[in-house]
């Protein structure tokens, strides 16, 4: 088990040596504008191009709650764009976050870090415009990166 990192800064520029996986929460609806995706595109244009043909095509592959894609920006640099939130506004069903969504996500991403050899970064996933709740957050990252023994750091935004 390794413990969870929380850092002051940026996680577009993570605070690592060697291989690097930069994790965020994307929405179903194909929806990329708001939020800390903006930082992601100003860095890398590969994630948003990626992700909007990922949904794009979404017919004919496994786009969907639940999913991650595997975005290379650098030779030691990937962004895993995880859908983990229904649409984009609190409605009836509550807010968009979807926390088995959100674990199923962690689970590729765990198996892609440990194949990688690489660290994870990243905000504190599906609390901001998904709505979700750290206290419920928190726990997902724990159990499927930290208890693998995954280097694991979270950034909060100065």
């Amino acid at each position: 088990m390794r413990p969870l990192r929380i850092l002051k800064g940026d996680a577009t520029s993570p605070q690592a040596k060697g291989p690097k996986l930069i994790a965020h929460v994307c929405n179903d609806s194909g929806g990329w504008g708001k939020g800390f995706v903006l930082a992601v595109s100003r860095r890398w244009p590969e994630p948003e191009r990626a992700y909007r043909q990922w949904h794009r095509g979404r017919a004919g592959n496994d786009f969907g709650l639940g999913a991650t894609q595997l975005v290379p920006v650098r030779p030691d640099i990937w962004v895993a764009n995880m859908v983990g939130q229904r649409g984009t506004r609190t409605g009836s069903n509550g807010p968009p976050i979807r926390y088995d969504a959100v674990e199923r996500c962690l689970a590729t991403l765990a198996g892609h870090a440990a194949r990688l050899n690489a660290s994870v970064h990243m905000p504190r996933i599906g609390c901001g415009l998904a709505g979700g709740r750290w206290e419920r957050v928190e726990p997902l990252i724990v159990a499927e990166l930290c208890a693998r023994g995954l280097d694991t750091t979270i950034y909060d935004y100065d």
